[in-house]
């Protein structure tokens, strides 16, 4: 059975300010998720799933529904508030989704295979699909999933802090726990640092981190459910709070339900963090481009 790709697109683009999973930075136009999906289908996937919301649908099948025709089956996703909260008093001044996990669990009915989950918004490389669609077809079981990890020093920003999930990997390549570090920048000495309540630390250049790329049996959709209930209880009157994958990760670990493979990729990373990052992403597409990496048309 070929894998699935899933794809969270229902984010509001807080910091971006726009709907830059839309924006198109590709030769005629082609947005960072085509390019993901091209080396998708290289790779062997058979399906892509988007998660969007709701009011988006139409314009979602018209912008790559058709464009995908006859090359990836292609089946749409909601996330509502609303979804999977089991009657619970949602607060008004909650507005934004759940986050990544509750966007997983919104598949229930839909994904019924091996699949991987990546970002609308973040450029991955084919290195990592490869790697992905190995792992999917070979290796994942009901208690074995992966995380492909990236060098922290190739996903940082020119324009200003980011947030990543920094791995703590076994001998084995397991991973031990998933550490989320807030404010992660280059100093002006050179030096990758980040920022806590406790002040600045230096972290290495070569540390393993997640960029929300995971490969996943089918029965994380369970174990995202069964965290959600868990979540609300306790956070459903927090108006910021977010159901997050790598929590699900992580306690998938610490309660010893299964092992989570952390796969390495040389892989540049590259996305639109901030507006400012948008120029950077054009030409890296562009140089991609022109050394024959992608065709000048995705889809021709």
């Amino acid at each position: 059975m070929q894998p699935t790709l899933v794809i969270l697109a229902a984010g509001m683009a807080s910091r971006y300010g726009s709907m830059k999973q839309t924006q198109g930075f590709g030769p005629n136009g082609e947005t960072i998720m085509e390019y993901s999906i091209y080396d998708a289908i290289q790779a062997g996937f058979g399906k892509v799933v988007f998660i969007i919301r709701k009011e988006f649908a139409e314009m979602f099948a018209e912008n790559f529904g058709k464009k995908l025709e006859g090359k990836i089956k292609v089946d749409y996703v909601f996330q509502t508030l609303e979804s999977f909260t089991e009657g619970r008093k949602i607060p008004e001044e909650r507005k934004k989704p759940w986050g990544t996990a509750h966007a997983i669990l919104c598949c229930k009915e839909k994904v019924n295979e091996p699949f991987a989950v990546i970002n609308a918004d973040d450029f991955y490389g084919k290195d990592a699909f490869i790697k992905a669609y190995q792992f999917l077809t070979k290796n994942v079981s009901e208690n074995n999933y992966a995380i492909i990890g990236y060098q922290l020093k190739k996903t940082l920003s020119e324009n200003g802090s980011v947030s990543r999930g920094v791995c703590n990997v076994d001998v084995e390549g397991n991973l031990i726990d998933i550490n989320e570090r807030t404010k992660i920048y280059r100093n002006n000495k050179g030096i990758i640092t980040y920022e806590d309540a406790t002040g600045l630390h230096e972290v290495s250049e070569d540390a393993s981190v997640s960029m929300n790329f995971f490969g996943f049996h089918p029965n994380v959709i369970h174990q995202c459910e069964k965290y959600f209930a868990e979540f609300l209880d306790n956070e459903i009157n927090n108006p910021k709070s977010e159901f997050f994958i790598p929590l699900v990760v992580d306690k998938v670990v610490k309660n010893n339900v299964g092992t989570v493979k952390v796969i390495p990729t040389s892989a540049q990373w590259f996305g639109v963090t901030y507006k400012e990052d948008a120029p950077t992403v054009q030409a890296s597409i562009d140089d991609l481009v022109a050394k024959g990496a992608y065709p000048k048309n995705l889809w021709a």
